[in-house]
């Protein structure tokens, strides 16, 4: 059987994961990223330098959804735990 070396996990499947990390047992709740952006010079030598700008994800989070939160990003802490 071949070594597994990655698993991949789709914003719903980490947003029920995160529910029940959390341990949150009700309410409705959505994936939320908090980045951070930088700008810069980029380029593999002085003579081909481009502007450009670098995103990074500075944390992960779930946050109690809205009522006009998108419902496609939205899950209950039921459906989470009712998850395998």
């Amino acid at each position: 059987m071949p070594e597994i070396d990655t698993y991949s996990f789709t914003h719903r499947e980490l947003l029920a994961l995160m529910i029940k990390a959390a341990g949150v047992k009700d309410g409705e709740w959505q994936l939320t990223a908090n980045l951070g952006f930088s700008a810069g010079n980029f380029g593999p030598d002085d003579q081909t330098i481009s502007p450009g700008a670098a995103v990074m994800i500075g944390n992960l989070a779930i946050t109690r959804a809205k009522p006009d939160s998108p419902r496609a990003l939205v899950m209950s802490a039921k459906e989470a735990s009712a998850r395998p």
